[in-house]
């Protein structure tokens, strides 16, 4: 048996990034001007935050107008930059 292939996107696309980390306003910050240097120009009204039960993680989804795997690629590496950060999806 041989195992499906991975569905391929299609660039350019609306992308969804999931960013979870210590909450606070360095990471909100930190995820902004990561945004804004490799998706110059985002929505930022498509921005969403949602604080953890007891607010002490966050979680911020940003979709971004992708156009290619180098471009994610480099965006999911700049975020792990933040000590904040604990997870990206």
């Amino acid at each position: 048996m041989t195992e499906p292939e991975a569905p391929r996107i299609e660039f350019p696309c609306d992308y969804p990034i999931k960013v979870m980390g210590e909450a606070g306003e360095e990471l909100r910050q930190h995820v902004l001007a990561v945004m804004e240097r490799h998706a110059p120009g985002f929505d930022r009204a498509k921005v969403s935050i949602r604080d953890s039960r007891k607010s002490t993680f966050q979680a911020l989804t940003v979709i971004i107008t992708a156009t290619g795997k180098p471009q994610l690629e480099a965006i999911f590496s700049d975020l792990k930059t933040s000590a904040r950060v604990r997870m990206v999806l």
